[in-house]
């Protein structure tokens, strides 16, 4: 059986799963690359924020650290547009999944009440779009679970770098 034929036979749920992939993978590669521009251009937005705060530096170092963890976070909160509908993705996959799962076990006892068990064939459909649903449903989970986590993780980075090169501009290496 071939990829189309897996497709076909999990029905509009499998549609609905591979909609949802194309959208998540799209917003995941989107975001990949905006970071990766993002940290190319490290010096020059801390540049930004530092000619913003230089004012500040000479202040209480707890209230400077507030107040650009504080800039950091609002700059950093656009970057994070478009997470939630990965991990939205990441987390309804499995239950189209497991919608197809029951859609295909319910077409499969249809079949079998309307014919009886004489011939394995007549829920065989059923069965499959139980399985290929499933598979689908995971499949589709899994690389949202792990692009989401490892976007969050690179952004958690991002932060971190910055946030380490405003305080060695504010403070030296005598933090």
């Amino acid at each position: 059986m071939g990829l189309m034929e897996y497709i076909k036979a999990g029905g509009i749920i499998m549609d609905i799963l591979i909609a949802m992939n194309t959208v998540g993978i799209a917003l995941i590669i989107t975001k990949l690359v905006q970071y990766m521009l993002f940290v190319k251009k490290k010096k020059e937005y801390a540049d930004e924020i530092a000619g913003e705060f230089s004012s500040i530096a000479s202040g209480d170092r707890r209230t400077v650290l507030l107040i650009v963890k504080e800039l950091l976070q609002s700059r950093l909160r656009k970057m994070e547009k478009g997470m939630p509908t990965i991990k939205i993705i990441a987390t309804t996959a499995t239950l189209f999944g497991l919608l197809g799962t029951v859609v295909g076990v319910l077409m499969a006892f249809e079949a079998i009440g309307k014919v009886g068990m004489g011939d394995p064939s007549v829920f065989a459909k059923g069965i499959s779009m139980a399985l290929v649903t499933t598979v689908g449903g995971l499949v589709v989970a899994i690389i949202h679970t792990v692009g989401y986590n490892y976007l969050i993780a690179y952004l958690d980075d991002i932060e971190s770098q910055l946030e380490e090169e405003l305080l060695l501009r504010f403070y030296g290496s005598d933090r």
